[in-house]
């Protein structure tokens, strides 16, 4: 962790007068965080003044290595110059090619990204043979079309500087010669292993297993720091057997989540999205939806949109599960937990069209109960059903590593490969990986970067990106996806196919491409083979290729009870919303992207309850030290409103030593303390305060609008929906349209006329909307510092708006990006006009003009404008060109930034729509945000073409203007949140 840094005394909360406040005394509804409640000097300076104290200082501390790091975050480009060459092999596209290339016409791709060993469907676009942007595949079953951050920030690993450019052997510079011929000696299977990360890939499983068959004696080992052991083992313990378990969330009524973050941990996550947002939309005259039942340990996306949510220990789940199974199986009494025996009504007044989804935390009981819960229900077969897993060798990963380092310790393990991963790091610290691993004669890394294990290993090995190489992994439901290049590889990278592929010594060696062909024309998927092969890499995937479902039914067998005993506080380890496992720990775009909920950057945190902050007397920012099993780790505390009381959360992925400019030295390391007999869920750490402070720095103050008087986040439930159709209208009585400064009547737009529609209800606040816009409009990472100075670049934010009791609100989230006012506030008081409207409604930014007075971004009532202080990028540096959007203008220090509504979009629309002698088709132009939103809460259009989605969405009785009452008539509306409770439920 990196040494404490000075900050400046700040008013303590009082957490007692905040949980008075919000019992009644307070009149306001919805509130964005606990400095808000408390009224800190700190909240009212900010609040009240448009540029907050430092705003006008120079970068303070501006050394080597703060430029070194902020210009790799920003443009990860170093080391690309004469790398824009296209592969020597042919590469196809997802749509048809032309003739020959147009220079300045992008072409798109299709491939697959792996998280967690499964293959998730992409779109790379590509300007002259280098990416720049990737979406989701529409046409994929994984993606649908959505995003996550990950996804949209995985442009950025691809030119990562600190990425590994050559062979190392023993630390030093090497040659791929040379590392072949010392692979050639001694290398007769005797102590051969092989480690991986969870593995999908039916060529590297093939590869993998003709390796062992070659030579005797090998074994083949799997590791992945965000095990799904438990789900492995709770559906072996159900049914005798692992198969997968696949939900439908679009058919499901009544869904409840035992810990499960299924919208955002799940490797299903952007299909279930969108599902889950089909069961809840209420547009279109829908006047039915889900609802969702969540019991959790710490916040999470998935429980910030639960009707009904229940804060509990993770270690007591269990027993809440036992409870559920009881009552709904014997037709039990009910007892005196009202949350319980609503829950329990309702899903039995909805068996057949009910979830129970246990999380991947979980121990493998809660599991082998959902499952149960599901057949009980009569789920399985309406809203649950089952397939072979997508696994090439669903083992107990935990215990594989653990055989591997008992056969390390002794010294049987004569070669180990690590192909990818970086257990030195991610490995359970009991295990001690990284002491074992020297004692290994000859040990073999592929790694994109020279990272805690590669540094370690005799050989490291560069390792090729997924957009630098050809390959195949299989999605969640066993659709085979492929991979394809769409550059060459920037520093002669191997995959790990070419890797494993020198083993079988054959002349000549085979690349990439000629070993995933191999495969795939052994298996003969299609009658005509080259036909079939290339609809299968200009889709991205090989059709009908998932698995069907499979019959099974729970075991009868009583599931035994895990013993447990709680003293002290309860501990979770849990994969970062941005960094995941660590991985991403030197991308910089995910660094400055707030997390969801709590809108922390640059850190991660020792997330604690208010209850538990009360009783030891902490606040946000004071370091603790906490132990667990003889081993401690010291932290920043963040009270997280919703938190179980008892529980302290560590989110992973931080603290790394060898992640490179970006990542190094960020944060702590909560690797350090996770045991492998509790990788999730730990009971009897203690938490005991330092004394010193750390400062983290969050977004969630930044830009507050400031909203007592004013309804700026509207909602209403079905049944008031129901009972009056405009009760959102009646809510703000609005201004008539001749009340304006502009114009004696509203200006006539002829041609066209944009809007975007934001619905509330299926926002869930993942940020991949935040990350499209910056990768798409080359907005920059400003770092730590100037995020502290409210100076963060973001065009678009997400604004989190609690509702309810302290230690258990609602959670609400708020896409804001520039409201494209028809009357601007911004525009009548640019002394440069560089703030104007067009004929088709767009409030537009030219740079040229700016002269950086800031007066628009002071009259701004949203404030969306972001104003650019420094230099951040030098955008003429030539090796950072191929990275940047083309047709986007690059900005200076000095003007004023915001959204366009993605106006290049438009205009290649218009020049298309032009030649074609027609208008702009509905649907033609999506802007980023909307492209990469996976629940479909942003729609864009044209409100002047008749049956435009947009201009349907603005119609109904749920769109709002926010801050409509003063007149400003944005473009951007939204449609209020619907949500279904339970009137017989208790929240609390």
């Amino acid at each position: 962790m990196k040494t404490t840094q000075p900050i400046e005394p700040a008013s303590r909360l009082d957490l007692a007068a905040i949980r008075v406040r919000l019992n009644g005394v307070r009149g306001q509804d919805y509130w964005r965080s606990l400095e808000e409640i408390a009224d800190t000097r700190e909240f009212r300076e900010m609040l009240h003044r448009e540029f907050p104290a430092g705003a006008f200082e120079w970068w303070d501390g501006l050394s080597r290595r703060n430029f070194l790091k902020m210009s790799a975050a920003t443009m990860a480009l170093a080391g690309l110059n004469a790398c824009t060459k296209q592969p020597t092999r042919e590469i196809y596209p997802y749509v048809n090619q032309p003739q020959g290339m147009v220079l300045g016409d992008p072409l798109y791709y299709a491939t697959s990204m792996l998280m967690g060993g499964f293959a998730t469907g992409v779109l790379a676009k590509s300007r002259e043979g280098h990416p720049i942007k990737v979406d989701g595949n529409p046409e994929h079953p994984a993606s649908l079309g959505g995003s996550s951050v990950w996804m949209q920030a995985s442009i950025l690993n691809l030119y990562d500087p600190d990425r590994s450019q050559t062979v190392t052997h023993n630390g030093d510079i090497s040659t791929w010669a040379l590392f072949l011929s010392d692979l050639d000696h001694g290398l007769d299977g005797r102590g051969l292993r092989f480690l991986t990360e969870t593995v999908t890939s039916p060529t590297l499983a093939a590869h993998l297993n003709d390796l062992i068959k070659q030579f005797p004696g090998a074994k083949w080992h799997q590791y992945d720091p965000i095990t799904r052991d438990n789900i492995r083992d709770g559906a072996r313990l159900a049914f005798g057997e692992f198969v997968e378990t696949h939900y439908q969330f679009d058919k499901a009524n009544v869904i409840l989540s035992l810990d499960a973050d299924f919208l955002c941990a799940h490797p299903q996550r952007l299909r279930y999205t969108r599902h889950f947002a089909d069961g809840r939309r209420v547009s279109g005259g829908r006047r039915e939806m889900s609802r969702l039942y969540v019991v959790e340990s710490t916040p999470t996306v998935t429980g910030t949109m639960a009707e009904h949510r229940l804060p509990m220990e993770g270690a007591a789940i269990e027993d809440f599960a036992r409870q559920v199974a009881q009552q709904l199986g014997a037709q039990a009494e009910p007892g005196h937990n009202q949350f319980l025996d609503e829950l329990v009504k309702d899903l039995r007044r909805h068996q057949g069209s009910s979830i129970v989804i246990a999380g991947e935390w979980q121990p493998p009981v809660v599991h082998a109960l959902a499952h149960r819960l599901n057949q009980i229900l009569g789920n399985v077969g309406n809203t649950v059903y089952y397939s072979e897993t997508a696994e090439a060798q669903p083992v107990n990963q935990l215990e594989s590593l653990r055989e591997l380092v008992g056969e390390m310790k002794t010294g049987a393990v004569k070669t180990l490969f690590i192909l990818g991963g970086n257990p030195v790091y991610t490995a359970p610290v009991d295990l001690d990986f990284g002491e074992h691993l020297k004692k290994v004669e000859r040990s073999i890394h592929l790694g994109l970067g020279l990272d805690e294990t590669g540094a370690l290993c005799t050989w490291h090995v560069p390792e090729t990106h997924y957009l630098e190489s050809w390959g195949d992994a299989r999605a969640f439901d066993g659709t085979v996806s492929l991979m394809q290049p769409l550059i060459a590889p920037l520093y002669d990278g191997k995959s790990a196919s070419e890797l494993l592929g020198v083993m079988k010594r054959q002349q000549p060696i085979q690349s990439d491409y000629e070993i995933l062909r191999d495969y795939w024309r052994k298996q003969n998927p299609w009658p005509d083979f080259e036909a079939g092969w290339r609809k299968a890499i200009c889709d991205g995937f090989i059709g009908g290729s998932g698995f069907g479902r499979k019959e099974v039914s729970v075991n009868s067998q009583t599931f035994l009870k895990t013993s447990q005993h709680n003293e002290g506080f309860e501990v979770i380890f849990r994969p970062d919303p941005n960094l995941w496992d660590g991985r991403f720990a030197n991308n910089g775009w995910l660094h400055e992207c707030p997390k969801p909920i709590n809108k922390l950057t640059w850190d991660n945190a020792v997330y604690i309850s208010p209850k538990a902050a009360e009783r030891l007397k902490l606040t946000n920012n004071d370091n603790v030290k906490v132990t667990f099993q003889g081993r401690a780790v010291v932290g920043p505390v963040w009270v997280m409103p919703g938190q179980a009381e008892n529980t302290i959360t560590l989110p992973l992925g931080y603290g790394r030593a060898r992640a490179g400019r970006v990542g190094d030295g960020v944060g702590f390391n909560a690797y350090s303390i996770r045991p492998s007999d509790a990788p999730w869920i730990g009971l009897g750490a203690t938490l005991e305060r330092t004394g010193e402070t750390h400062l983290l720095v969050g977004t969630q103050t930044h830009f507050n609008v400031e909203s007592a008087e004013r309804q700026i986040y509207r909602d209403a439930t079905l049944e008031e929906l129901r009972a009056s159709p405009d009760v959102i209208k009646k809510s703000v009585e609005e201004p008539g349209s001749e009340e304006t400064l502009y114009y004696p009547k509203e200006y006539p737009y002829e041609g066209y006329k944009w809007g975007m529609s934001i619905d509330l209800t299926s926002c869930i606040g993942c940020n991949a909307c935040l990350i499209a816009c910056e990768v798409e409009n080359n907005i920059p990472v400003v770092g730590k510092e100037q995020v502290h100075k409210n100076r963060e670049m973001h065009w678009i934010r997400i604004d989190t708006y609690y509702k309810g009791s302290l230690d258990n609100p609602g959670f609400n989230h708020m896409p804001t990006p520039c409201m494209q006012c028809e009357h601007a506030p911004c525009e009548l008081v640019c002394p440069v006009e560089a703030t104007v409207h067009d004929s088709e409604g767009l409030n537009v930014q030219i740079y040229q003009r700016c002269v950086g007075t800031r007066f628009c971004s002071n009259n701004c009532p949203y404030k969306v404008r972001r104003f650019n202080f420094l230099r951040y990028t030098d955008y003429n540096m030539p090796n950072f060109k191929p990275m940047y959007n083309p047709e986007v203008t690059v900005r200076w220090r000095g003007v004023m930034e915001k959204c366009t509504y993605c106006v290049q979009r438009i205009s290649a629309a218009r020049i298309t729509a032009e030649k074609e002698n027609r208008r702009i088709r509905d649907g033609e132009v999506r802007t980023a945000c909307q492209q990469a939103c996976p629940a479909q809460a942003i729609v864009f259009g044209d409100l002047n073409t008749p049956g435009s989605q947009v201009a349907q969405l603005k119609s109904q009785p749920t769109d709002y203007s926010m801050l409509g009452e003063l007149n400003t008539r944005p473009r951007t509306t939204y449609l209020a949140k619907i949500t279904n409770p339970n009137s017989e439920a208790q929240q609390d």
